[in-house]
C-alpha cells in the first residue's frame, strides 16, 4: 500500500503519549482552528468527545470553551493522576484490541493526536476506536507527514516513529478499519490531518423480509397451478433460479428446468433436484406454464418460445419479488 515503516520493534512506551509543546502558543491556535471545525463539520455541539491516548491532557484543557464535553484516555497511570489533578476526566486504558469497550462509550466522536505511528499494531487500535463510537461517529486523527519527512528532511525520523504515513496512506489504514474520509489536509507544514466518519454497518435485515415475499410468491403460485391441474416448468437453469427453487416446499410442482446450455442439461438443480433440460424437451413433454427466471433475457427467452416453441402456453417471469403473467 506504499506505508513506510522501520524494521525494528517498538519502543518499550509505545502506549504511553508523552508531549512536550502542548502548551505552546503554535500549538494552542492550531488545535483551536482544528476544535472550531470539527465541532461545526461533525455537529457536535453537546456531544462527547474521547481522545485516545491523551497524556496528561493537554490537549483536553484546549477544549475549554467549546461546547462539548472532552474525556480521555491514556496507558501511563502517573500521566493520568496529573491530568485528574487538573479536574479533566481521564481514565487509564489502552485502544490495544478491536473487541476492547472503552468505559464510558460508545462515543459521539474521538480525536487522536500523533499517537497512530508509534503503533505497531494500527489497524488492531483503529477497529477498536470504531467499535467505541456511535454509528455516525466522527473523529479528528493528526500524524507526522512522510511527505514532508522525504523532502530534504530525514532529521524527522526516529526510532519512537515506526510507521510513517502519507495522506493517501493514512487514509487507507481508517478506511479498511470501517471509517470514510470526510477531509484531508497538511497543517502546520508538516502534520497529516484527517476528518473521519465511522461508516454504519450494512444492514442486512431486508434480506428475511425478502425471503419470506419471494417464497411465500412462488409457493402460491405453485398452489394455483396445482389447484387449477396446470403443469409448470421453469426456463433458464441460472443462479437466481437455483436458489429461488430452493424455496419451494414441493419442488415436485415443477417438472423440469429448460436450459439452452448444454453442459447444464442432463443434471438436477441443486436443493431442489428438479431435472434440467433442453428446449427440445418442451416439445416431447409439454407443460401448460413456464415460469421465467434469468433476469435480464426475459423478454428475448419470451419472444423465442412464442415463436419457436408455443405460441398458447402460459408465460410468467419473476419482477424482483413479484410473479407476473406475460402476454
Amino acid at each position: 500500500c506504499g506505508l513506510v515503516q522501520l524494521d525494528c520493534p517498538p519502543v518499550d512506551y509505545y502506549k504511553d503519549v508523552i508531549r512536550s509543546g502542548g502548551g505552546t502558543s503554535t500549538m494552542l491556535a492550531l488545535r483551536k482552528d482544528e476544535y472550531g471545525r470539527f465541532i461545526e463539520l461533525g455537529n457536535l455541539r453537546g456531544k462527547r468527545i474521547v481522545e485516545v491516548g491523551c497524556g496528561q491532557g493537554e490537549f483536553l484543557e484546549m477544549l475549554d470553551g467549546f461546547p462539548v464535553t472532552g474525556l480521555g484516555i491514556e496507558h501511563d497511570p502517573s500521566l493520568v493522576a496529573k491530568a485528574v489533578a487538573k479536574g479533566l476526566d481521564v481514565r487509564v486504558d489502552f485502544a490495544g484490541t478491536p473487541d476492547h469497550t472503552i468505559d464510558g462509550g460508545p462515543f459521539d466522536a474521538f480525536m487522536q493526536f500523533n499517537f497512530i505511528e508509534h503503533q505497531p499494531y494500527p489497524n488492531e487500535m483503529v477497529r477498536c476506536i470504531a467499535n467505541n463510537l456511535v454509528d455516525g461517529g466522527f473523529g479528528l486523527v493528526t500524524a507526522p507527514s512522510f511527505e514532508y519527512i522525504r523532502n530534504d528532511c530525514v532529521y524527522e525520523i526516529m526510532r519512537d516513529h515506526i510507521a510513517y504515513y502519507t495522506v493517501d496512506t493514512l487514509g487507507l489504514l481508517f478506511k479498511k478499519n470501517g471509517f470514510d474520509i470526510v477531509s484531508s489536509s497538511i497543517v502546520n507544514r508538516d502534520t497529516i490531518e484527517l476528518i473521519v466518519r465511522k461508516r454504519p454497518v450494512l444492514s442486512t435485515e431486508n434480506f428475511q423480509t425478502n425471503y419470506h415475499e419471494i417464497r411465500d410468491e412462488l409457493n402460491a403460485f405453485a398452489r394455483m397451478a396445482t389447484e387449477c391441474d396446470s403443469t409448470l416448468a421453469i426456463w433458464g437453469a441460472s443462479h437466481q433460479c437455483f436458489t429461488a427453487a430452493s424455496f419451494l416446499d414441493n419442488p415436485q410442482q415443477v417438472r423440469y428446468i429448460i436450459d439452452s446450455a448444454p453442459f447444464k442439461q442432463g443434471k438436477f438443480s441443486p436443493t431442489s433436484h428438479i431435472p434440467i433440460v433442453g428446449p427440445d424437451h418442451f416439445n416431447a413433454n409439454p407443460v401448460s406454464g413456464i415460469l421465467i427466471l434469468a433476469p435480464g433475457y426475459t423478454d428475448e427467452i419470451a419472444s423465442n418460445i412464442r415463436s419457436k416453441f408455443s405460441t398458447t402456453v402460459n408465460l410468467y417471469a419473476m419482477r424482483s419479488n413479484k410473479i407476473e403473467h406475460l402476454p
